[in-house]
């Protein structure tokens, strides 16, 4: 599988998920309590909802970028700082829903093996407290870009269940009932 088809589709399902998963905390809450869930944590040393919204979109942003060879742009610096910075200046649901809008465009807008050539490039991370990773693109995918997108998105999704939100498996992997063989739903 090309790296284009493991990353892309995956984030941007996912991506697509979260967005439905603020909207339904839009519309079970109050107004007031869902704007509050941006300041929610599980833990109070761990980042808040506000924070998991923006480092999910950082993180499928971040790999297009470095597989593709490019430097990050100063967008995604600022999203980053967004990110650190939002247990202080958590934003507003939709301003999630916009960095979600923002992050489906750029994945959208890549072309059908538009990471590939990455694989075997040197992709080295280095991060704020100094430590560098060097891996190449298929090691930065697997080990890096796919755990740190998904461990942000499945915090969001907790968070949003500690909060009250009603949400399921199927809010989940919402994508997969595109495979939903005709017939086999469960009977009431």
């Amino acid at each position: 599988m090309s790296l284009t088809n493991l990353l892309v589709p995956g984030y941007a399902q996912m991506l697509r998920a979260l967005s439905n998963w603020l909207d339904k905390a839009e519309k079970q809450l109050p107004e007031t309590q869902a704007e509050a869930l941006l300041s929610a944590r599980i833990a109070p040393d761990m980042f808040p909802l506000s924070s998991q919204v923006r480092f999910a979109c950082l993180q499928a942003q971040e790999a297009a970028f470095r597989l593709r060879g490019e430097p990050l742009p100063e967008a995604l610096d600022q999203l980053a700082r967004e990110g650190r910075n939002a247990g202080e200046y958590p934003g507003s649901l939709s301003d999630a829903q916009a960095r979600i809008r923002e992050a489906l465009s750029l994945l959208d807008d890549l072309g059908p093996d538009a990471l590939d050539a990455g694989a075997q490039q040197s992709t080295p991370v280095q991060i704020r407290n100094g430590m560098i990773f060097d891996m190449n693109g298929e090691q930065y995918a697997r080990d890096w870009a796919v755990p740190q997108f998904y461990f942000h998105l499945v915090t969001a999704y907790a968070i949003l269940r500690s909060q009250g939100v009603e949400l399921g498996k199927a809010d989940y992997v919402q994508h997969a009932f595109a495979y939903l063989r005709p017939g086999s739903e469960p009977q009431s």
